[in-house]
This record gives C-alpha cells, sequence and structure tokens, in this order.
C-alpha cells in the first residue's frame, strides 16, 4: 500500500512539474503579439509588394515605410495610381479621373507599423483564431504563419474583427482580413519584404502631374 502511495505521489508530481514547464513556455495570445509589436518598433524601414482587395476589386502595388509615420503605396493595378503619406498630409493621385486628392490627417498608424500594432493592442482583445501552432500561409507560399483574431471592444472602432497572419519565422505580417459592421471585407497581402534598407526621405516626396485637378480636404467637403 506504501509503495502504490509513493508511486503515486510521484507520478502526481511529475505531472504537475510537466504542466508547469509547458505552462511558462507558452505564449498567451497578447503575448505573442506584443512579441510582433516590439519587433515592427525595431524596423527603420521597409519596402514590400501588396495587394489589396475589397468586394470586386483587386489592387496591385509597391509599399515603402519610413519610421515614424511616412509610407507610400505605387500602384501597378491601376498603373500609375499612388497614395502618400508623408506623417502630416495624405495625396491620393486617381490617374483614371485626372484627380489629385490632398487632406491634412492625424495619422492613428496602419496595421503593418508598429505605432498601428500599439493601438489594435489598445482597442481591440487579441485571441489566436485556432491556437499557437502556426500553419501553412496557402498552397503557393512555403511559409507558415500564427493566425490571430482581434475584435473590438467598443463599437466605435472601424473594424468589428481583424484577422492577422504573421510569419511564424520572420515575425512580420503577411495578410491582414478586416471587416467593417456594414459586412465590407478589405483584405491586404504583403510578400517580398525588403528590411532597413535606408530609404531617403525623397521617397516620400510626390510630384503629380501639373494637368490633375486638385481637391483640397475631400474627406470633409460636402
Amino acid at each position: 500500500m506504501k509503495r502504490c502511495s509513493l508511486f503515486f505521489v510521484s507520478t502526481l508530481l511529475f505531472f504537475l512539474n510537466s504542466v508547469l514547464l509547458n505552462a511558462q513556455s507558452f505564449l498567451t495570445a497578447s503575448q505573442y503579439f506584443k512579441e510582433v509589436s516590439d519587433y515592427y518598433a525595431t524596423i527603420k524601414d521597409y519596402e514590400a509588394d501588396i495587394s489589396i482587395e475589397t468586394g470586386k476589386n483587386s489592387l496591385f502595388g509597391h509599399v515603402s515605410y519610413k519610421q515614424p509615420e511616412m509610407l507610400r503605396i505605387d500602384f501597378s493595378n491601376p498603373a500609375e495610381q499612388v497614395i502618400l503619406f508623408n506623417g502630416d498630409n495624405l495625396v491620393i493621385y486617381l490617374p483614371g479621373y485626372s484627380a489629385i486628392l490632398e487632406q491634412a490627417v492625424i495619422s492613428s498608424g496602419n496595421a503593418a507599423t508598429a505605432q498601428g500594432l500599439a493601438l489594435l493592442r489598445r482597442y481591440y482583445t487579441i485571441a489566436y483564431e485556432t491556437g499557437p501552432d502556426s500553419v501553412p500561409f496557402d498552397e503557393d507560399d512555403e511559409e507558415n504563419v500564427v493566425n490571430l483574431l482581434l475584435k473590438r471592444r467598443s463599437a466605435s472602432e472601424s473594424f468589428t474583427q481583424i484577422k492577422l497572419s504573421v510569419g511564424s519565422d520572420s515575425k512580420l505580417i503577411r495578410k491582414v482580413e478586416a471587416r467593417t459592421a456594414q459586412g465590407t471585407s478589405f483584405t491586404f497581402v504583403f510578400s517580398n519584404y525588403n528590411l532597413n534598407s535606408s530609404i531617403s526621405d525623397q521617397r516620400f516626396i510626390y510630384d503629380p502631374p501639373s494637368s490633375a485637378n486638385n481637391y483640397n480636404n475631400f474627406l470633409f467637403s460636402e
């Protein structure tokens, strides 16, 4: 009887020790997200190919980002379309309409920047979509990703839900899928990253065609 009790106690202690070790090595979704956010804070600049899908519309281009808040997207589809933000002003060139849209804005960051990730941590709850294990990104891409599901804390946030696919080794965001309360979905896919290549500030100066019509404060005009 004593031997049985000793065996039971030894087995129980071994089991508890294993559970504690596994618990210490397990990262919660919030902790994992913070690791990703901290890594993005170390990235001084990056370039990547980007695709954007919303509804039946598909856009393709090349994105350039530089800390703290400079962003530029040069589109190949629609050809020659440009979106530029230099930290103070947003400029959108729409070649199909020969129009330049300009707006002075206060940036709140975007998902693929350290500032944007910090805001997501504040305003969204974070969970693993199915678990902490990585899964293949897609059938055409061998990289494995960790999928995170973010849900808004209050109705004031534009997106009710955001899914992030993060490279398990690179810690770089590969896909952002966001859904509005009206059911509209936006999907951003990033590929072919090039990090810390010392992008010049000149990249974020855009000289649009002089023949285009200029519309200022387009976000708030009636």
